[in-house]
């Protein structure tokens, strides 16, 4: 693999250059009004590898709405804060059902199948709420702790927009609690959780972050313990198994990495004992994946021997 990397910063303009027209295949966000004002045409591409190293290209440098991305750096400061403890309130197994779920929720008596869907990372926030006295400000901290940058910010457009069209979201909020199975007042998660997707990050910020994933929970940057191995190990299959919708299995079939998208564009891949990859590009396709993204991250995975069922 190490004779391919030398080559990788003109690799990446090609793939970029490569997906120059195929945006126009999805379709921007455009339920979540602040998002559908986003130039479609915008795509960065970045790999930041656990030596130090940084690769990027086009609009790399460029903040957007992180959304279900941020479910990745939740479940991590949950799984620190109470740890096996949440393993009771919350499953690991793919959903096989949209991301939004109501009716699954209601068949499994309020146990979200994983933390990844939607019902599962509002859970989370319940986590975070209860057990961290301004959980906004924590999450926010710690991102910006992860990515060695205070620029890092909440889009209060993103936020209000999500507010404003978070119904479907609040009635999980309210199963769940019907169930038992969450602590805090649902506002209050329904804030931590929207706000959470409202942070704006660029692919080079998001890459750098989740270094420690391909690490072993180690961040190398700076050497310090985000996570113990057992939860980078738990975090990586939970995004293997789930993190890419109901594109997930597809895409461990022929990309094969732990994945996690948003539906603000991103998508992060987390290359074990590498690195993490990370693209941007808006629209999006029938799964909520970004077009362009999922194309890029499996090109470079293909170029560069990196799936992890090798």
């Amino acid at each position: 693999m190490k004779h391919k990397i030398a080559g990788l910063q003109q690799k990446l303009g090609n793939f970029l250059q490569a997906e120059h027209d195929n945006y126009a295949q999805g379709k921007v966000a455009d339920y979540i009004p602040a998002l559908a004002q986003i130039n479609p045409q915008l795509m960065g591409v970045c790999v930041a590898t656990i030596d130090g190293k940084t690769y990027s290209e086009g609009d790399s440098d460029t903040p957007f709405s992180i959304q279900s991305i941020s479910k990745v750096f939740g479940l991590v400061m949950a799984m620190n804060r109470i740890g096996d403890l949440l393993w009771q309130r919350v499953n690991m197994e793919p959903s096989g059902q949209p991301f939004n779920s109501i009716i699954q929720l209601e068949w499994e008596k309020g146990i979200p199948r994983n933390p990844v869907i939607n019902a599962g990372a509002i859970l989370v926030a319940d986590v975070l709420t209860s057990h961290f006295s301004t959980s906004k400000l924590a999450f926010l901290t710690f991102l910006r702790k992860l990515a060695s940058d205070e620029s890092i910010y909440i889009d209060q457009d993103v936020y209000q927009s999500e507010l404003a069209h978070g119904s479907r979201n609040a009635a999980l909020g309210y199963l769940m609690k019907s169930f038992g199975n969450i602590e805090s007042n649902i506002p209050d998660v329904l804030d931590h959780y929207f706000t959470q997707c409202a942070v704006s990050m660029s692919c080079e910020q998001l890459a750098q972050s989740l270094l420690f994933l391909a690490n072993k929970g180690v961040d190398p940057q700076t050497n310090q313990v985000i996570c113990s191995p057992k939860d980078a190990h738990r975090v990586n299959a939970i995004l293997s198994t789930s993190g890419m919708y109901d594109q997930s299995g597809e895409f461990a079939f022929s990309v094969g990495l732990p994945a996690k998208s948003g539906v603000g564009g991103g998508v992060i891949a987390v290359v074990p004992n590498y690195g993490v990859i990370c693209t941007w590009s808006p629209p999006l396709n029938k799964f909520g994946n970004s077009v362009v993204g999922v194309n890029i991250v499996s090109a470079i995975a293909q170029e560069l021997g990196l799936s992890i069922y090798h």
